[in-house]
């Protein structure tokens, strides 16, 4: 029996937004019946700010397929479309605790999902990856997919891949040609400089890393002046902020905030941008 932590149990038991948007903005489908899941999600995107203000899943598969569909579609709502391609399968894993080894392939469906349905509402063709040359027949996935997602989640080894993707986890035969494009995909200096070659932080680790330095390294001693700080979002790797109290209208207020900006660069990612509301 899979190890599913009680998160995924829960969002299993009682999903959110599970069902369709009639007449949606956007739709999304990947997968297959045949092959053992399959996902359709639907967006509602408001076209003045380009939000998604509704999103809906219909799943066919286990456990983890419908709680990382329910996840996905929670994670999104409210976001920029621009801004909801920033989250990746790893995210989706994160938000449910984690997913077991073998089961990391839902949340992969569930980002697929979500590229196909923003190709399908910017009226562009869907992601490389679900076309191209076939190399898994059993779950129909293409070599195109093996590299994408090996490279965005540093896969080294057959058995990862066969736990992100399927492929390799039916007859077998196409083991041999994983193994040819991991050492392919791996000793090409282009894959090695690739900006997701290497284990990333996952985009909601990387804002509760910003709180946490938020509350425990820069408001203690903001407050002990007598001043106070706020987090009022955070776009990309701009992390918006509004002062309170006594830092309000502070004439030292640029220098408080290269401060936050060299703390959270040190602590968190050297690529963060801090800005005052």
């Amino acid at each position: 029996m899979w190890d599913y932590t009680d998160k995924v149990k829960q969002t299993f038991l009682h999903p959110k937004n599970a069902g369709e948007i009639e007449n949606p903005d956007a739709v999304g489908e990947v997968g297959s019946i045949l092959c053992g899941d399959a996902l359709k999600l639907t967006l509602r995107i408001d076209k003045n700010s380009g939000r998604i203000i509704d999103a809906k899943f219909q799943t066919f598969g286990c456990a983890s397929a419908i709680a990382s569909s329910s996840v996905l579609t929670e994670l999104i709502k409210g976001k920029t479309v621009d801004e909801a391609l920033m989250i990746n399968n790893q995210d989706i894993a994160h938000y449910l605790g984690g997913l077991p080894k073998e089961k990391m392939h839902c949340s992969v469906m569930g980002r697929e999902a979500l590229e196909a349905a923003i190709a399908n509402y910017r009226g562009e063709k869907k992601p490389v990856e679900v076309g191209g040359k076939i190399i898994c027949k059993c779950f129909e996935v293409t070599e195109e997919k093996i590299r994408k997602v090996a490279l965005e989640n540093h896969l080294t080894t057959v058995e990862d891949v066969t736990n992100f993707t399927k492929a390799g986890g039916g007859c077998g035969s196409c083991i041999s040609d994983i193994e040819l494009i991991l050492k392919d995909l791996w000793s090409s200096s282009a894959a090695q400089d690739h900006p997701q070659a290497s284990k990333r932080m996952t985009n909601l680790r990387k804002i509760e890393l910003i709180q946490e330095v938020l509350d425990q390294e820069i408001r203690p001693r903001l407050q002990a002046d007598g001043g106070d700080i706020e987090l009022k979002d955070i776009v990309g790797n701009r992390v918006i902020v509004s002062f309170r109290a006594l830092c309000v209208g502070c004439p030292m207020g640029n220098i408080t905030i290269q401060g936050i900006q060299d703390k959270l660069r040190e602590l968190v990612s050297s690529d963060i941008l801090v800005e005052e509301e």
